[in-house]
């Protein structure tokens, strides 16, 4: 079998990002089996319709061999990918309606009249607030033409639900039952129904029987859609690089429906939740606030839960990325009851037993290479670089790490990088590279201006670049470097500045919400990104 990570290069950018599709730009002449054209017009945010299909068209022509993106489950708190409530339904904001009217669920008029509200600023960040109320419209629209424009599906629909059952029911009903009590988390919900009673539970499926089947039609489309959208990628000869979090939101259909596989009270409330100590960046550490896994009664299942789980993501991407590795060897506990990360302590995880259910769950010898990158960011131990070694997995680099204390020895360094690593020049957790070069000292910064300047003047010195130039020159360094797979986000790419990152940890405003500006991904920039791919020999 070939290798996952032969040598090769991508792209990160998420789905919500992807630029609208506007009459005039890179334009592709009709959606996969229609003779149609694609149906113009934006809602406010990327989707796995037009903008998509022209962005695997661009990546193809960059010579790229794979596209990255975040978590594709639904939204959480503050509209977080990494927070959402099921870790295995798809995220209904990223159904295309372009290709509902392809499909004739929905009408040309239904679109035109959806964005008649659409403002400028819905081209370049996404408003969810706006976006959820207009297209879950849609798909109510949608579903109610389903038996007259397409009978066909149902059976297709029939299987879906039979093929996902053993999430499906749980993740329709929670939605239906959270939407019936405004949004209130589950814990605050009646007892019976926190605890999941019988009588409870049959009363509040009848009363929400066509909440629930809407839901389930949701997810069957959005499971349609994204499956012709990975079969268009793999045609291209472009593999998808998902994400999978170690830990899942407290409010979510997944803890509520197994409450036994994770460390609550009897009040279903959380014991300890999970973060990160104190350290040289933050004082008081992180506290994400997550359910700790009672990691006894997976071993008890032969961590069941967990390969449904790599076979959903599966189903969807090529490779996983798997946030917060060093959780599986060891994770930070803080009890509940406390505000931030300062007191908690470090609980042995599942380690090898874990990976080796994995792999068998996935039909897989102990021999064959599980289709994982470990990201083993921040202190790592020993320990951590043992389990992620012994089953093949590639660690992550990140340039702009690498410049911190202006020493040849960072590991983060190219000329540090070991083979079999996947080297970016930040993550969607980073400033962008032309940010960060710009940035100066002052507000939650632990860095002086002085060691900034220093950090600076150090990455020019390295890269042989002006700071124009600091984006492609980064670019650059990954590409010729040892690393057998090599990522930029996107904005990187097009050299934008702090105003399109994605994410700042530790915040919970203005996350999430960049859009890639329409026009920017040129026929002239992949030629430029197929020249280098092709110059140091990652060329798909």
């Amino acid at each position: 079998m070939e290798s996952l990570f032969r040598r090769a290069a991508g792209q990160l950018i998420h789905v919500t990002s992807l630029p609208p599709r506007l009459p005039g730009i890179a334009q592709i002449e009709s959606l996969p089996g229609t003779d149609g054209p694609w149906s113009i017009g934006d809602l406010g945010s990327g989707d796995i319709g037009p903008g998509a299909y022209e962005t695997l068209r661009f990546l193809h022509r960059s010579g790229q061999r794979w596209w990255q993106i975040l978590p594709t489950g639904p939204v959480g708190y503050g509209y977080s990918p990494y927070q959402s409530p099921s870790s295995f339904a798809g995220n209904p904001w990223l159904i295309s309606p372009a290709l509902l009217v392809r499909d004739g669920l929905l009408k040309q008029e239904d679109l035109d009249d959806a964005r008649s509200g659409n403002t400028a600023q819905d081209l370049h960040q996404v408003n969810f607030e706006k976006l959820s109320h207009t297209r879950f419209e849609l798909l109510k629209l949608a579903l109610g033409r389903l038996s007259t424009t397409r009978p066909d599906w149902t059976q297709h629909w029939d299987d879906f639900r039979h093929l996902n059952r053993e999430w499906l029911d749980e993740h329709c009903l929670f939605t239906a039952c959270k939407a019936s009590h405004y949004g209130q988390a589950w814990h605050q919900w009646e007892p019976a129904l926190q605890r999941r009673e019988p009588a409870a539970m049959e009363s509040w499926k009848g009363r929400l029987s066509e909440a629930c089947q809407l839901e389930s039609f949701i997810q069957f489309l959005f499971d349609r859609q994204w499956k012709e959208l990975r079969a268009y990628a793999s045609s291209l000869g472009i593999g998808i690089i998902g994400d999978i979090p170690i830990f899942v939101s407290m409010d979510s259909s997944d803890v509520w429906a197994q409450q036994h596989l994770f460390e609550l009270d009897e009040q279903g409330r959380p014991i300890c939740v999970a973060g990160v100590p104190p350290d040289y960046f933050s004082e008081t550490g992180q506290r994400w606030g997550n359910p700790l896994y009672r990691w006894d009664q997976h071993h008890r299942t032969g961590y069941a839960w967990w390969i449904r789980r790599f076979q959903k993501v599966l189903e969807l991407c090529d490779l996983i990325r798997i946030d917060h590795f060093r959780g599986f060897e060891s994770y930070y506990a803080i009890p509940s009851e406390y505000p931030d990360a300062k007191i908690g302590q470090w609980h042995e995880g599942p380690k090898h037993e874990f990976f080796r259910s994995i792999a068998a769950g996935l039909g897989k010898r102990t021999d064959e290479e599980l289709p994982v990158i470990a990201e083993d960011l921040g202190f790592i131990t020993p320990q951590v670089h043992q389990l992620r070694d012994a089953f093949g997995f590639p660690g992550m680099r990140i340039l702009q790490f690498g410049f911190g204390d202006a020493s040849a020895s960072s590991l983060d360094l190219p000329h540090n990088y070991p083979a079999h690593c996947v080297a970016y020049t930040g993550t969607h957790d980073n400033d962008t590279v032309v940010g960060w070069y710009q940035s100066v000292a002052g507000g939650a910064s632990t860095r002086t201006q002085d060691q900034i300047d220093r950090e600076k003047a150090y990455a020019i010195r390295y890269l042989d670049c002006t700071p124009d130039q600091i984006h492609r020159a980064m670019t650059r360094a990954i590409w010729r470097s040892v690393a057998s797979l090599t990522i930029t986000p996107i904005q990187d790419l097009l050299g934008l500045g702090s105003v399109a990152r994605m994410n700042t940890p530790g915040t919970t405003q203005g996350n999430w919400i960049w859009r890639c500006p329409p026009g920017l991904l040129t026929p002239s920039l992949a030629d430029w990104l197929g020249d280098l791919t092709q110059t140091y020999g990652r060329s798909a």
